[in-house]
Formats: structure tokens, sequence, C-alpha cells
């Protein structure tokens, strides 16, 4: 199948004058590395038709005017109901979403055909005043943690400010499962380091401690999408890192105009991640046995 033709290409969507055209075809080039992590995945676009420094759209629904090659699927809400959503399952869909000025497409941590099954666990780490010591040290913390319990953990930057860790999951578990064994791992590295990491909701709280923020384990809860482009200056992309990276690796390091010459450098960290996936009821007994 040719890929989709993009509307109006040397639209300028960031101020160094990057265009429609060009973040389509970085979303092209890459398609082969993000196709594993995303396909099936209900996608929540944030769109900037006039560019980023403009108003932003988040848009959850499918349009009915999206054509028949990008695939829907159909969403219960927990409140009642379902949404239709675009899930990203071949490179065109990539590109044609592009070219509608989504920039960054977040993704939910299941599947179609499970969407009550995570098969992905997921922790924030953003700085609350930019320093990074405290989200790399947690990071590798909560590796450290997430293996002893027999899980494997990936590291990413998010683009913006900070990492995630990710593990893969077997894809058993219920999101209130994941979510109760992920606010478990972040109490237990809040209780040894109280100084250091919070799991305090309120910001005020805080007291400009790391929040270990575990609230994206929950259902319809998305993620940024590996290697997707961030609607910041520079266009930053989320980057999957290798763990001897992280401490010379700042969250925006790795851009569309720079993240290839990476790639060329070394293989995706990311490559055969969903060949292992872990069993959250293994692990949750781990930790409470810990």
């Amino acid at each position: 199948m040719s890929r989709p033709a993009v509307t109006n290409p040397g639209k300028p969507l960031f101020p160094d004058g990057l265009t429609k055209g060009e973040l389509a075809a970085y979303y092209d080039r890459v398609a082969e590395l993000m196709l594993p992590h995303v396909t099936g995945r209900p996608v929540h676009m944030q769109r900037f038709p006039d560019g980023i420094t403009g108003p932003v759209i988040q848009q959850k629904r499918a349009p009915d005017y999206f054509p028949g090659f990008v695939r829907r699927v159909r969403v219960p809400r927990k409140r009642g109901g379902a949404i239709d959503q675009v899930v990203i399952d071949n490179p065109e869909t990539l590109v044609y979403l592009a070219g509608q000025a989504c920039i960054t497409p977040h993704v939910v941590l299941s599947r179609a055909g499970a969407l009550d099954r995570p098969d992905m666990l997921v922790f924030d780490l953003d700085p609350p005043d930019g320093d990074l010591q405290p989200a790399r040290r947690a990071a590798r913390e909560l590796r450290e943690t997430l293996e002893g319990c027999g899980l494997a953990a990936y590291l990413k930057t998010t683009g913006s400010r900070g990492y995630h860790v990710v593990c893969p999951l077997d894809g058993r578990a219920t999101f209130p499962e994941t979510r109760a064994f992920s606010r478990d791992v972040a109490a237990r590295l809040a209780r040894n380091r109280p100084h250091a990491y919070t799991v305090e909701q309120r910001i005020a709280e805080r007291g400009g401690r790391l929040y270990l923020d575990t609230g994206r384990n929950g259902y319809a809860q998305t993620a940024v999408a590996p290697y997707a482009v961030r609607g910041l200056p520079g266009a930053p992309v989320a980057c999957p890192l290798e763990w001897d990276e992280l401490g010379r690796t700042d969250p925006g390091r790795f851009t569309v105009r720079n993240v290839f010459r990476r790639l060329a450098r070394r293989d995706d960290p990311w490559a055969g991640m969903w060949e292992r996936p872990g069993s959250l009821s293994g692990a949750a007994a781990a930790l409470g046995g810990a």
C-alpha cells in the first residue's frame, strides 16, 4: 500500500521550521521500530493544527472521515457507553495521523481484544525542579526492585521532563491489580528514602521531593508512545534507552533531527521487549515476600 498523501506538507509545525511533511516522513521512517509497541493500542491523539504555538486538540474519538486503512476499536468508557478510537497497526496510519497534525500519539496500556488486561506497567519520573539526579536514582532503584520481583525493566526518555520505567506483562492481571502493585512498589521506595521520594498526589504536600507517579496504570490512562514526537521546541522524541545511558542522557536529548544518527550506531534498546512478558501475580508475591 502506498503512503497517504499529506496535505499542505510545507506547513511549519515547530518554530524552527520543521514542517508537517517532515513530521510525516519521520513517522514513516521510524514506523518499523514503533509498531511493536503501539499495534492494537487505542490512541489519544495530541493534535496541533496551527503548530505547537497554537491551540492543542486532545482527541480520543476517531472522526468518521478517517480513511478505511485507519483501524478503529470500540473502547468501553468507565462511566458507560463506548467510543471508537484509532489504533496504529500500520505505517500508513502513522503517516496519516501526522498529516492530521497529530504530533504526539499517546497509547493505552492494553490492546484490542483485552482492553481490561494491561500488558505493560509504567512508572513516570518527572523531577519537580529540573534536577535529574533524583529521577535517575529512582529509575535505577525501580529497576532493581522490579527485576528482583522477576520483571524485566525497560527505560525511555519522555521527550519532555523525565523518564519512564516500563515492564512488559503477560496480560493476565487486571488494571486494579497492576495499579495496586505499582503503588506498593512506589510506596516501598518512598519509605526507604522519605526525604527524596514521595507518593503524595497533592503537589503542595510533596515538599520538593520526586513524585513516584503510578497514575498511568489505570484503565484508559495513556503513556507517550516510544519514538513519538513531543509538541515542544526542537521536536524532541520519547526515546528508549539502554540502562547504561541513563546518567548521561537528558530527557529531551533526542529529536526528530538526530535520533536516526543514534539508531545508526546502536540497536533499538527495546527490540524483543515483548518476548519477555512478566507475571504480575508472581511479581506481587515476590514483592510481598521480600
